[in-house]
């Protein structure tokens, strides 16, 4: 079976659910599970000529749009069955996973969630089982390293035995590496011109990503070599695979920060002429030296310069790297008794730096931000919020009002806010790992703890994020939407009521003001008579008596307690509290 088939089977069979559209494909042509490929032919065949609506029509039958129907559907099972790679993912995964693998987004998710609702323990249980799987796999090595340091496999246990899990990790990346080599050069789409076709995984960037990790793997290899006595030459030749790989992030980050912004209004003065008339090996040359943006605030700009910056700070980590590992290998060798706190100087100030480069960042997005909008953060301007009347800023002056649209001013909220999130995520990763090396370096000054003390957040954190998914696989289930019933008697409805039959809202007492000294005079209007009555009976338009308005009252003193008029609402105010108590 195929691995991806194998995959689908252990992970996703669950959100697949059963088929459920009536006959199956083997069904429709009317052959068995195990029939040739001559058999589902010969069925196919048999089936298009009572099925055809060219042949109905020739019986004199009238097709109808149901015979049109049953025809595609037969024609497609043929389709699928005749083909050996589609047959086998359908015996596999039935037709909706083989649709769900060739249009992921075809299936509706909530149809995918209902279907895992309704799933087994054996499917959820596969599925945990890959989260488990995932997570002992990657913490069984510093586990096994952390158990060997503390000297529980014995005095003779062998490194390359402990180290198992890496080498097979080793195997797994490098024959991902030599399957992206034997792929070949990417072919060039259809509706992409020659000119414009750059080819996004070049060969020379493979085989340069391939000789990468293979200095990676002889180092792991040295080292193992040196831990259990194979090899007894110094620190600093085995760690010279490293000062390669080291060399060669400097080659490949040097270039990028280096590089050069230029937008085309720029070129166009350069070379005193548009850019639509530049030859095709001026472009050339001006790509190999510069990176072209249309202007400084697109978003090519944006991103040339975020790599830029990227680039920049990839190489002073490098560097730092370096510095680490030249005093690392003096402590080593023994040319110095160093305390280990000294030895890790150099990351000390590196998670300082990267810190303090973050903030830098955060305060430059957001000085930009107010510049271009001084009231952006300031809900709290005094007046008019929307047009600023009124606003008065800290120093007393009126702050500057900005011409920005919404979206613009939402577009610098997001990104003060992506600001704000990177500088968080940044400073909590550096203190997390800040913590793991302050233990390390505990351990190794000679501390009298585990060295799985070391590796403990990661355990806690790994063991947290298991439970969570735990309860989330296995606790899911449907809730049915039929016939639901609300319990309202914590609401004072007393029993279940069902959503369709509840109550009326129950009266509540409120304060109502007590009435006039003397009541306004109403005068009925009577309704006007009916047809029947005669016309004498009817009053003219002059005897329709009209509502007479009430005397508009006078005003009152309320802080004039001799007010008669207050005293008597007083007194009435009284009374009708005491009705409601």
């Amino acid at each position: 079976m195929r691995y991806d088939l194998a995959f689908i089977l252990c992970c996703c069979k669950s959100f697949l659910g059963e088929d459920s559209d009536g006959e199956d494909f083997y069904s429709i042509l009317g052959v068995d599970r195990d029939a040739s490929q001559d058999e589902i032919k010969r069925a196919y065949k048999k089936q298009s000529l009572l099925m055809h609506p060219d042949k109905l029509a020739q019986k004199g039958k009238t097709v109808t749009d149901e015979d049109q129907a049953k025809f595609t559907r037969m024609k497609e099972a043929y389709e699928v069955l005749s083909d050996p790679h589609k047959r086998e993912t359908f015996d596999a995964v039935g037709e909706r996973g083989m649709r769900w693998m060739e249009e992921p987004f075809s299936i509706d998710p909530q149809e995918l969630a209902h279907n895992f609702a309704t799933s087994s323990v054996l499917d959820r249980s596969k599925i945990f089982s890959i989260f488990v799987f995932g997570a002992v796999s990657v913490l069984i090595l510093p586990f096994l390293v952390c158990l060997h340091v503390d000297g529980v496999f014995g005095p003779g246990a062998s490194w390359f035995a402990t180290l198992i899990p890496l080498w097979f990790w080793n195997t797994f990346i490098l024959f991902y590496h030599v399957r992206v080599i034997l792929m070949g050069p990417i072919q060039k789409p259809d509706h992409v011109a020659d000119q414009d076709w750059q080819d996004p995984l070049p060969m020379k960037k493979r085989y340069f990503s391939l000789a990468r990790f293979l200095l990676i793997v002889l180092f792991e290899l040295l080292v193992a070599m040196k831990l259990d006595l194979i090899v007894s030459i110094p620190w600093s030749i085995i760690f010279f695979p490293l000062y390669i790989w080291e060399a060669t992030t400097l080659y490949k980050k040097w270039p990028l920060a280096r590089m050069r912004i230029v937008t085309v209004e720029d070129l166009e003065q350069a070379l005193g002429k548009p850019f639509t008339q530049f030859t095709q090996p001026e472009k050339d040359l001006i790509g190999k030296r510069y990176n072209v943006v249309p202007h400084l605030n697109s978003p090519e700009f944006e991103a040339a310069q975020k790599l830029k910056v990227r680039a920049r700070h990839d190489i002073i980590k490098s560097l730092f790297r370096v510095v680490f590992v030249i005093v690392l290998l003096i402590q080593l060798d023994g040319r110095f008794d160093w305390n280990w706190w000294i030895v890790f100087s150099p990351f000390w100030v590196m998670t300082i730096l990267i810190c303090f480069a973050n903030y830098q960042a955060f305060a430059e997005v957001q000085e930009n931000a107010l510049k271009k909008d001084p009231n952006l953060f300031n809900p709290n301007n005094g007046g008019d919020v929307e047009n600023g009347y009124g606003a008065v800023g800290e120093d007393g002056k009126t702050p500057q009002q900005s011409n920005l649209t919404e979206e613009e001013k939402e577009e610098l909220r997001a990104q003060v806010m992506a600001g704000s999130s990177r500088l968080g995520s940044k400073c909590c990763s550096q203190g997390f790992l800040l913590f793991i090396v302050i233990v390390f370096v505990s351990k190794l000054q000679g501390g009298s703890f585990s060295s799985l003390w070391i590796i403990s957040p990661f355990l806690f954190i790994a063991g947290i994020v298991l439970c969570c998914l735990g309860c989330a696989i296995f606790g899911i289930q449907e809730v049915p939407t039929d016939g639901v019933e609300f319990d309202t008697a914590e609401f004072g409805y007393g029993g279940g009521t069902s959503a369709t039959e509840m109550p009326p809202a129950r009266s509540s007492v409120h304060y109502a003001p007590p009435p006039a000294a003397t009541p306004s005079p109403v005068i009925v209007m009577p309704p006007p008579p009916s047809s029947s009555e005669p016309e004498a009976q009817q009053p003219s338009k002059s005897t329709i008596p009209v509502p007479v308005a009430a005397p508009a009252p006078q005003p009152v003193d309320l802080l004039d307690n001799n007010t008669s008029s207050t005293r008597d609402r007083t007194s009435a105010d009284e009374e009708q509290i005491g009705e409601l108590d």
